[in-house]
């Protein structure tokens, strides 16, 4: 008897234990592939092989669901060429207990992973109304001064609304969003990273990236204030591209991002958590190298995990 009332006592506190850490904000990874997706077009080569032969391996482009369940909103962090397959997936994992389409869509830049998927809001698929979209002051520009992406500001299907960098916007009563400028190849639009802060958790979101170098802040500093850093992966070493110049799409590889943290606390690499993987990155197929990287005391992006 002793034992049983035992463990009711454990059931219960377990019980409220877990429906608390359910209602506190949290973020979903909707995707973690580069802007190319996994499989990668056109690739033939083994990194691509089991992701063309067997669908469950195919990973999509890399986005954030920013979940507050107490107030029953949630924010999309970019809309890639996969948001319709990634708002399926959130319905999924969620239960279907939020609103089909997001309370807002954060991008972070012009380049054909983080804004193209607004197509699908568009009169041709969705129709959608008056979604909005945040952005900052050149990616506004961009989107309402070129088509097709005019169209949707001119039909209402989005509603734009402005950014400035190191302002703090504040979502609703308990979530918070801070973009902030980060060096990268800027041919459209400014590049965003993010820091979103909610009363559980603190995160930054950094999926492209020129080089820590030539970022203005500490890059260790700036991971010491948050709970979890999503930073960009898309390379896992310079000889990843042998078919390409690899300097004309730079990025910090993951080895030089480990190295730079090589000597923090243990606590403070399991915040960095890679993503935004290429298709040639062994950490979006190799176990053994996920394996290696996670025995270094760093944290790797899974679709569909909560954070």
């Amino acid at each position: 008897m002793k034992y049983r009332f035992l463990f009711f006592i454990y059931f219960v506190l377990s019980t409220l234990a877990t429906a608390q850490s359910d209602s506190l904000p949290h973020v979903l990874l909707l995707g973690v592939a580069q802007d190319g997706g996994y499989p990668h077009i056109g690739c033939k080569r083994p990194c691509c092989e089991a992701a063309w032969a067997h669908p469950a391996n195919r990973q999509n482009v890399v986005s954030l669901a920013l979940v507050s369940p107490a107030e029953r909103k949630w924010w999309l962090f970019e809309a890639t060429p996969d948001i319709n397959a990634q708002l399926r997936l959130f319905a999924t994992l969620t239960n279907g207990q939020y609103n089909f389409l997001p309370d807002g869509i954060f991008l972070t830049h012009a380049h054909i992973g983080h804004y193209t998927g607004l197509m699908e809001l568009g009169r041709e698929a969705l129709n959608a109304s008056k979604v909005p979209v945040y952005a900052l002051p050149k990616m506004k520009v961009f989107l309402e001064t070129n088509g097709p992406w005019s169209q949707l500001v001119a039909l209402q299907n989005i509603a734009i609304q402005p950014l400035t960098a190191d302002s703090v916007f504040r979502c609703s009563d308990a979530i918070h969003v801070q973009p902030f400028l980060v060096p990268h190849r800027d041919e459209y639009s400014e590049t965003a990273g993010f820091r979103i802060g909610t009363p559980a958790k603190k995160y930054l979101f950094i999926p492209d990236i020129d080089k820590w170098t030539k970022y203005e802040k500490n890059i260790i500093e700036e991971v010491s204030a948050v709970d979890i850093a999503f930073l960009d992966a898309t390379f896992y070493a310079a000889n990843e591209l042998p078919f390409r110049n690899i300097a004309e799409v730079p990025h910090p590889f993951v080895s030089e991002t480990m190295t730079l943290f090589g000597q923090e606390t243990l606590s403070e690499r399991r915040k960095v958590c890679f993503i935004h993987f290429n298709h040639t990155n062994p950490l979006m197929w190799d176990p053994t190298v996920r394996a290696d990287v996670e025995a270094k005391g760093f944290s790797v992006a899974v679709q569909g995990s909560k954070w």
